[in-house]
């Protein structure tokens, strides 16, 4: 398995899979928009985060991660936030969410961050077994968000 940093080279195979994660979470922003998202994190890696994706041992793309750069006022702290971990269904259990999760960690520690941060759906159970299983903290936020058009 490999896990690399996204280029514009593999949109192709992370696109399915991003839309992938939107089916899981039951969201459906266009292609377009989501192909958006990732040439922004493509064209300014350093000032708005990066996608990694995982690869399998025959090249194919299998699983995606993706980190967002934010500040901590109450640590006085850049942070990397993933906002995003997914790995099909084919790949699940072969170890990439763990890696995926390894490579954001080793992505924040590059670029200057204390620590990575996630959250994840409240009933997502096997997302959150792998997370106690990489070491990760509970921690006992409750999270609120406010649209910005009515």
């Amino acid at each position: 398995m490999r896990i690399e940093i996204v280029t514009e080279r593999d949109l192709e195979e992370l696109l399915p899979l991003m839309r992938g994660y939107c089916d899981f979470y039951e969201v459906g922003p266009t292609d377009d928009a989501l192909l958006a998202m990732s040439r922004a994190l493509i064209a300014g890696p350093e000032r708005e985060g990066v996608q990694l994706i995982a690869r399998d041992g025959s090249g194919r793309a299998f699983g995606f991660a993706t980190i967002f750069w934010t500040w901590s006022t109450s640590s006085a702290a850049r942070i990397g936030t993933m906002n995003d971990l997914y790995v099909a269904p084919e790949g699940r259990g072969s170890g990439a969410a763990d890696a995926l999760i390894r490579a954001c960690v080793d992505r924040v520690r590059e670029h200057g961050g204390i620590r990575l941060e996630w959250q994840t759906a409240l009933d997502n159970q096997r997302a959150q077994s792998v997370y106690d299983r990489v070491g990760g903290t509970r921690e006992q936020w409750l999270s609120y968000s406010l649209p910005t058009e009515p």
